[in-house]
């Protein structure tokens, strides 16, 4: 649209001035330009998981999310503690629902309307959660852009009063909320167990959303793995669905579309790092040190880019060249892996909001990027099959406090807001005894026991507690353990081998925590039992 200025003071017909026009436009294409500054680096979402043994109360977390401006968050499931502390603080919520239900969700219809019922209408209503307002939630950028069109109006017609509404429906078309049906149902090492249950599930939790009324506001989506797309040139020009699923995926895509709901996607550049020992470690990243994948003519410098549009080349392929995408998760782990360490997940985490921040987007698709972060806290009772990667995750620790300085560009402060108030155990310890010795024939079952039921993922080569000798190795794994079961005594009672220290073990990177107080509240939350981590077990076997 060109706006042209004429040097008059005349007023048109229907008594609307020029000259007061001319101010307003002025105005409002000063304000675009510090709008646009903004919106650009806003609207960064958070991934919450709740799979901790200790997690943080979640009227905490809301006020943690609050004082660092991460205004949309993201539950992989309805916690109904998580939901309500949310009601009423302003935050876009995208609530999830996890693969274990699609199959009752797919086959029931009433399912479907229940779950609805409880998890999206009874919070919207009674708690004014925000249930995900899709996009940029109407950003500035939108009203500015609804409120010239309106001018141009006026200008054309002298009339204000007729299309006063343009703002308001402006809005309402922007606003999409969501709810994710599924995370990573296609994943390839599910071996296709959700491939028939996710799209009937998509499509009834959709209908139940219709006959609550909820149709025109809450939609849903599902996040999706990166592996659900290849290219077979290698280049991202070459994007396509995966054969094997191929069908699978334009059925849900199509849903999606015709229903203006986006694609989201998990990128992950730390897994194809973590996977493959040839996968050139610059490219992970966004300093620009890699060598440049050329893609006719088009230099991809980091993983993110090519990976996002191979998506897009997908998409346009297969005839949804305009469908909105948003990034589910992405982040970088800070220990269980060589690679998974504070200094490489402050450099890719803030290198990707600097390179989001000027809302440029990637080569095929151009604009701010929609993302949640993964993930905001660590979860200490996360599975570990992918990796002991997988429980370091957060940009913050269990406890609230932040791993490192991380600037999202939504605060004037170039470091991560802490959680306040947060109350801890006593400061005391549970280590192996200076006097027992490492020939025991008790110490392999205990460190064993201890790992299996609390969290060893520290131990290990090059992470943060890979320093310690064997003795360090087994005051860690006991520790762990103490600490998950609320210091008890009897959480220190391995025979002959443990006692309680109140001197701080910790040395150089290897942190020896403190619990932090457990969190009881919350109705409806599901206190998880401690499963067997076998993988952990196994590995502390191998180092005595």
């Amino acid at each position: 649209m060109s706006v042209r200025f004429v040097a008059s003071k005349k007023q048109n017909t229907n008594g609307v001035s020029m000259g007061g026009f001319r101010f307003r436009v002025l105005l409002l294409l000063l304000l675009v330009l510090v709008v646009a500054m903004v919106d650009s680096v806003s609207g960064i979402g958070a991934n919450w998981g709740t799979q901790a043994s200790h997690p943080l109360p979640p009227e905490t977390v809301v006020r943690m999310l609050r004082e660092n401006g991460i205004q949309k968050v993201k539950l992989f499931d309805a916690d109904y503690g998580a939901l309500r502390a949310l009601g009423k603080s302003g935050i876009e919520v995208m609530v999830g629902i996890p693969n274990d239900m699609l199959a009752s969700l797919a086959s029931s219809m009433k399912a479907a309307e229940r779950w609805v019922s409880k998890n999206v209408s009874t919070h919207i209503t009674s708690s004014n959660v925000n249930i995900r307002d899709g996009g940029q939630a109407c950003s500035g950028l939108v009203v500015l852009g609804a409120m010239i069109e309106v001018m141009e109006h006026e200008l054309l017609t002298g009339r204000r009063d007729e299309n006063k509404g343009i703002r308001d429906e402006a809005c309402e078309n922007y606003r999409r909320s969501y709810v994710a049906v599924g995370n990573e149902p296609f994943l390839q090492t599910y071996n296709g167990t959700f491939l028939r249950t996710t799209f009937p599930a998509l499509q009834n939790i959709q209908s139940a959303l219709i006959k609550a009324g909820l149709g025109n506001k809450v939609k849903v989506t599902v996040p999706l793995n990166a592996d659900v797309y290849e290219s077979a040139s290698g280049n991202p020009s070459g994007g396509d669905f995966r054969a094997d699923i191929h069908d699978f995926m334009i059925q849900i895509v199509k849903f999606l579309n015709d229903n203006n709901a986006p694609f989201t996607v998990n990128i992950y550049p730390f897994i194809s790092l973590y996977t493959d020992s040839n996968f050139p470690v610059e490219y992970a990243f966004f300093d620009g040190n890699a060598s440049p994948i050329n893609d006719g003519g088009t230099n991809y410098y980091n993983m993110f880019d090519a990976n996002h549009d191979t998506l897009v080349w997908a998409l346009q392929k297969n005839g949804f060249a305009n469908m909105p995408i948003i990034v589910g998760e992405i982040g970088w782990p800070t220990d269980g892996d060589r690679n998974a360490n504070l200094v490489y997940a402050q450099r890719f985490n803030q290198g990707f909001m600097s390179h989001i921040s000027g809302g440029k987007g990637t080569p095929m698709r151009q604009g701010p990027i929609d993302v949640y972060l993964f993930s905001l806290i660590d979860e200490d009772e996360k599975s570990i099959d992918p990796g002991n990667f997988e429980r370091h995750w957060g940009i913050f620790f269990l406890d609230g406090q932040p791993k490192y300085q991380l600037n999202l560009g939504t605060t004037n402060s170039s470091y991560l807001a802490p959680a306040r108030n947060v109350q801890y155990l006593e400061k005391k310890w549970c280590v192996m005894k200076p006097s027992a010795g490492l020939d025991d024939s008790q110490v392999a079952l205990s460190v064993s026991y201890a790992c299996a039921l609390a969290d060893c993922t520290n131990l290990g080569y090059q992470t943060s507690c890979g320093n310690l000798d064997a003795k360090g190795n087994i005051s860690y794994a006991f520790n762990s353990y103490f600490q998950k079961n609320n210091q008890l005594d009897r959480a220190c009672k391995f025979p002959n081998l443990s006692m309680i220290t109140r001197t701080d073990p910790s040395t150089g990177s290897c942190r020896f925590g403190v619990m932090i107080q457990p969190y009881y509240g919350g109705a409806g939350r599901i206190q998880k039992g401690w499963g067997v981590v076998v993988g952990a077990s196994l590995f502390l076997l191998t180092i005595f």
